[in-house]
């Protein structure tokens, strides 16, 4: 019996038919999707006297694992600056309970293609711009040296040594930790705004309106400039050519500076950051698909890996001080991923 689900449909359904609500019948609740994390999603559909009704989520997150005070903190304010969050109608801290607006069932990434990615990435980065000038009081943690390493450790963790199986050497144990220790220094170079720290197509909402809705938000922290650019536009689900990419980033960038939110620096510069960022979040990223497939029983991440991998190789590539991880990518964790996961092999024509 999942006792959960139990006590969140009582819950939702004391919450509509109360007094100050008076709904007057309130749906079962439906099962929506999951995500990465421990939470749960379920539409309901509540009826009103006057026949009018409405579609909400109830969201199961356990409090013991989900941090759901953050989420509901970090939604009013991000609504206070103009950034399109669910409404929180109701919230149960203790029981880990949340019921919020419905932002319907299309995610971004079911939408894109060739010819609309441009006309709906635009609109991405000028939210983007939105949400990284929003102030916090007090200040949301810090994207600091720790958090940083730790993030990238998960690639040595649950990557190499948990699902591939791949030792190294005690000379390319120093080379992984000079390339994590100068990404980290990287990141902590840039200009530090307010950070999403998953925003990409799975995560955002395209509304019956067409504007775009954010989710998945509760992590969101004091980082990195180019953190939430490079997460969006090389996302670890879909690639697009290096071409526009650069093109999005550029163009990024003069957004900031028309809004006079960075200081004046050359393209070259930017785009090193932006690199040396994705190098970092999506060493953290493959890492964390490893962990969900052994740790949490999510295989349906497995797939994204070759992928997220192949950026890494790529954004090291032009980095001379990451020469050394640069070569051992390409002579020892690319061949091992591709004995590991033979439909990998695509993914790195350029490598192999």
């Amino acid at each position: 019996m999942d006792t959960r689900l139990t006590g969140l449909n009582q819950w939702v359904r004391q919450q509509m038919l109360s007094d100050q609500v008076q709904a007057m019948a309130v749906s079962s609740l439906e099962p929506v999707s999951g995500d990465a994390s421990f939470r749960r999603y379920f539409r309901c559909k509540v009826v009103f006297a006057d026949a009018d009704s409405l579609s909400l989520i109830a969201v199961d997150a356990p409090p013991d694992k989900e941090n759901n005070p953050s989420f509901v903190r970090i939604a009013e304010n991000f609504k206070r600056h103009g950034v399109n969050v669910p409404d929180v109608y109701a919230a149960d801290f203790a029981q880990g309970f949340m019921l919020l607006s419905d932002f319907g069932n299309t995610l971004l990434l079911s939408q894109l293609n060739e010819n609309n990615v441009g006309q709906y990435y635009e609109r991405a980065l000028s939210d983007l711009a939105v949400l990284q000038q929003c102030t916090f009081e007090p200040t949301l943690p810090l994207y600091d040296e720790s958090l940083l390493m730790a993030e990238m450790q998960l690639f040595a963790d649950w990557l190499l040594q948990r699902h591939l199986q791949l030792p190294l050497s005690a000379a390319e144990h120093a080379v992984m930790a000079n390339a994590f220790e100068y990404l980290k220094d990287q990141a902590l170079s840039q200009p530090q705004v307010t950070v999403h720290r998953d925003y990409h197509a799975r995560n955002l909402m395209l509304l019956p309106n067409g504007e775009l809705g954010n989710i998945d938000f509760q992590d969101a922290v004091h980082g990195p400039i180019t953190y939430d650019l490079v997460s969006l536009v090389r996302d670890c689900y879909v690639r697009w050519p290096a071409e526009q990419v650069t093109a999005w980033a550029l163009g990024f960038k003069e957004k900031l500076l028309v809004c006079g939110f960075m200081r004046p620096v050359s393209d070259e510069q930017f785009l090193h950051w932006f690199n040396a960022m994705g190098a970092q979040r999506h060493l953290k990223a493959a890492g964390i698909f490893a962990r969900l497939y052994h740790r949490d029983g999510k295989p349906g991440y497995l797939p994204d890996i070759p992928r997220t991998v192949n950026y890494i190789c790529e954004e090291v590539a032009g980095i001379t001080a990451l020469s050394d991880f640069s070569t051992l990518l390409s002579d020892k964790i690319v061949p091992a991923l591709c004995e590991k996961d033979a439909q990998a092999k695509p993914f790195f024509k350029d490598v192999l």
